[in-house]
């Protein structure tokens, strides 16, 4: 039971079930499961049931994720990452197509030109939390992050120019929400849990991927097999771009991401600029966005 969904499971004769009741705004993930089931069958779980003027959703049990497939063994997972995150960025192409009919369904657009008017707005989340509970050094941190409103314009009107179309953007993708096919084959694996889901440049979707990688499994930037699991995804834009300039663009997608999921934290708690919350959810959209303060951690150049 969380802020942005109640997950409910029973035994059946076939195997266990999964019921979601989501809440208000995260419950734009119903429809999207039903889109995807529709374009692309055999990337994410199929809805046994929805029903989206509840935001219900009856889910088949997938089996246990990557990350419980392959506990403790953070060679394994990160090697699987690599070897699965193409086949994610094969459905982002895919959908990249559907990108304003997944809009309508509710999902946020984040897409690049539109988040200019998007930073102001995370800023003003987070405001609140630092007046009432942060520090000195937490107020100053924040002018600081308002005033690089500016470059990020800027970061944006370089990806709403890139190649690389929109799409959707899972927006916390790690090794918890992907589900390897029996007998861990990663060739058949599916993707669930979609309700921080944004449209924007698809290339976002490494923000989270390489953090966990980083944080959970130190396998840092300049780590072989970050940048295996970084260069496994964006080859498959390699038509779109040299694999130099994409990476360019990574850090772009990635600075401009970060803005993104502060807003998508507040909104799946119910945090706005107006409601005065001191608790979590303000302060992990503030924390998120500090990252915009340091250097970029994910760019490692091309040898």
């Amino acid at each position: 039971m969380r802020p942005w969904a109640t997950v409910l499971t029973a035994p059946t004769t076939s195997g266990p079930v999964w019921m979601k009741a989501c809440a208000p705004g995260p419950d734009a993930e119903v429809g999207l499961y039903d889109l995807l089931a529709r374009v692309t069958p055999d990337a994410a779980l199929s809805p046994i049931a929805s029903d989206r003027e509840r935001g219900w959703l009856l889910l088949p049990d997938g089996g246990p994720p990557l990350d419980q497939r392959f506990q403790g063994d953070a060679d394994t997972v990160l090697a699987a990452l690599a070897r699965v995150l193409p086949r994610y960025a094969d459905m982002q192409r895919t959908l990249a197509s559907h990108a304003d009919a997944i809009v309508a369904l509710g999902v946020p657009d984040m897409r690049p030109a539109t988040m200019p008017v998007r930073f102001p707005e995370a800023v003003a989340v987070s405001r609140p939390y630092v007046e009432r509970a942060g520090t000195m050094d937490a107020r100053e941190q924040l002018d600081r992050i308002e005033a690089l409103e500016g470059e990020f314009a800027e970061r944006c009107a370089r990806l709403a120019a890139s190649p690389v179309p929109a799409s959707l953007d899972y927006n916390d993708l790690h090794p918890g929400n992907i589900l390897p096919g029996p007998d861990n084959h990663l060739d058949r694996v599916r993707f669930y849990d979609w309700g921080d889901s944004v449209v924007s440049h698809p290339f976002a979707s490494l923000l989270v991927v390489l953090q966990v990688a980083a944080l959970a499994y130190r396998a840092r930037p300049d780590d072989p097999r970050a940048v295996r699991i970084r260069d496994a995804y964006l080859e498959v834009f390699t038509d779109l771009a040299p694999l130099v300039e994409l990476v360019d663009i990574l850090e772009d997608a990635c600075r401009v991401a970060t803005v993104a999921r502060a807003l998508i934290w507040a909104r799946a708690t119910g945090a706005t600029a107006h409601s005065g919350q001191e608790t979590v959810p303000a302060s992990d959209a503030f924390e998120t966005l500090r990252m915009l303060l340091g250097p970029h951690p994910y760019r490692v150049e091309i040898s």
